[in-house]
């Protein structure tokens, strides 16, 4: 009888463990990008997910799936579940996704620029080179010059 006790002992453990390293490895990531701002952690957050959103409503489903997947989970948590999204990309350019962010932080659109390319830069970051490649390859020039690092 003690045998299964242990055996959900251990999964509670490596549940708890696994956790453990969802949050943190999600806690790394904002604090990356506060430094990469510079800004605090709330902020932080909020143009980390309001830039994922923009982005992915202007890339293919399938791009936005890929680049989740080498995201940190908590941040893909907040989005709208996959049914809930738009099943192809909305086309628009810089203007409109600069706008886009700046409505959702409430911030003068002249400021969020910035943000964005610190929060791509993160991204970065974190996916491999190729799914970087495959994100620029979705969008348009004058986007892909935000999504590129700057020389």
């Amino acid at each position: 009888m003690t045998r299964p006790t242990n055996e959900q002992e251990l999964t509670q453990r490596r549940m708890q463990r696994h956790e453990s390293h969802v949050h943190a490895t999600y806690a790394a990531f904002i604090r990356q990008l506060g430094e990469l701002g510079p800004m605090d952690a709330e902020t932080a957050e909020c143009a980390a997910v309001s830039v994922l959103s923009a982005l992915e409503r202007r890339i293919l489903p399938r791009e936005a799936r890929d680049l989740e997947a080498q995201l940190p989970r908590l941040l893909v948590e907040f989005l709208p579940p996959p049914e809930q999204r738009p099943a192809r990309p909305h086309r628009f350019g810089r203007e409109e996704f600069l706008r886009t962010v700046a409505e959702d932080l409430r911030k003068p659109v002249e400021e969020v620029e910035p943000l964005v390319r610190a929060v791509f830069q993160a991204f970065r970051e974190l996916i491999s080179e190729g799914e970087a490649e495959d994100v620029a390859s979705n969008l348009p020039p004058d986007l892909r010059a935000l999504w590129r690092p700057e020389h």
